[in-house]
């Protein structure tokens, strides 16, 4: 890690210590791992409520080093595809799936997401810092490659992170965190769904989903999310559209049309995610996953669109240990 992080979210923003979305499967983790619990209480901000609690506005941020850091890691939020083309691989940005600059509750919000990591990650099989969490949306959901992590953007990423995570204590969480499970499992269909994504989507997404522009992304085709992306899931991707779609008319849709639209796109074709295959390595595979993997058959697998590039800078491996290195 290229800085210091300190046991509390709130002592980095007042200046000790200097992105995305958890998976609401994921098994609770921290940055108190390892600090005596008397320790970790103490640094936390007393009386702090989830229900009370809000994010800072960017404007509260500060006038020096660090507030400079905060606000280009939002640019690079908001301005992905442009700030980085290296790195992304079609015409998305973070925000087309963090909504609000990651702040809307109901589009896998980041807020708090610093004070939860590193965590343990079932479909990794290990425990991550949020730096390799924010590579898998690089990789998987934009496509792309994996950022250095010890470069400015990463850095100016987690900067920004933190902040829209302030004074959250080490471990808590934030509900919701990642996308809302859906109330019923419902089965989609595609011929409905594409009747329903002619009449609501296709305005803004293209009949051929290829989105316009950067404003509305692609949702399929070779410059939408892979497969490994947690929004080519049927049901992940219905709770997005159920919370936040049509743009301008959020929850008008039922759940089964919800259902319907994203089993319509999900089919579509969309580029391949190197080393799908052996995720979730100790078995528990969600059943829409849309591949197969050791314990799971893959569920309406859509066509694949091969990836350009390096397979190598596709993939983020687990940490690995160094403890026996050269023995």
């Amino acid at each position: 890690m290229a800085m210091h992080r300190g046991w509390s979210v709130g002592l980095l923003a007042l200046g000790l210590g200097v992105v995305v979305g958890c998976g609401a499967g994921d098994a609770p983790g921290g940055r108190a791992a390892g600090v005596p619990a008397k320790a970790a209480e103490a640094a936390r901000p007393a009386g702090w409520d989830a229900k009370t609690w809000r994010s800072p506005a960017l404007a509260e941020a500060p006038n020096d080093s660090l507030g400079a850091a905060i606000r280009r890691g939002y640019a690079l939020m908001t301005a992905t595809q442009d700030s980085l083309p290296k790195y992304v691989g079609g015409n998305m940005r973070c925000t087309s799936c963090h909504l609000d600059g990651g702040l809307r509750a109901t589009a896998a919000p980041l807020t708090g997401v610093y004070a939860r990591f590193p965590k343990y990650m079932d479909r990794t099989g290990a425990v991550i810092p949020l730096e390799d969490r924010v590579n898998y949306c690089f990789t998987r959901s934009l496509a792309g490659s994996k950022i250095p992590t010890d470069s400015r953007e990463m850095q100016d990423l987690v900067a920004y992170l933190a902040f829209i995570s302030r004074d959250v204590p080490v471990g808590k969480h934030m509900p919701p965190e990642g996308l809302m499970a859906m109330p019923t499992k419902l089965v989609g269909d595609t011929a409905r769904g594409r009747a329903i994504f002619a009449g609501n989507c296709a305005r803004c997404h293209g009949v051929e989903g290829g989105g316009t522009g950067t404003a509305f992304p692609a949702v399929w085709g070779p410059k939408s999310f892979s497969i490994g992306a947690s929004m080519a899931r049927q049901e992940r991707a219905a709770s997005f559209i159920f919370h936040n779609m049509p743009f301008d008319k959020p929850g008008t849709l039922t759940e089964q049309q919800a259902f319907d639209v994203a089993a319509y796109v999900v089919s579509k074709p969309r580029p391949d995610s190197p080393g799908k295959e052996k995720d979730w390595p100790s078995g528990g595979t969600p059943y829409d996953v849309p591949y197969g993997t050791s314990d799971h058959k893959a569920y309406y697998p859509p066509p694949l669109i091969a990836r350009p590039g390096s397979r190598a800078a596709a993939i983020v491996p687990p940490p690995a240990g160094v403890a026996q290195a050269g023995r």
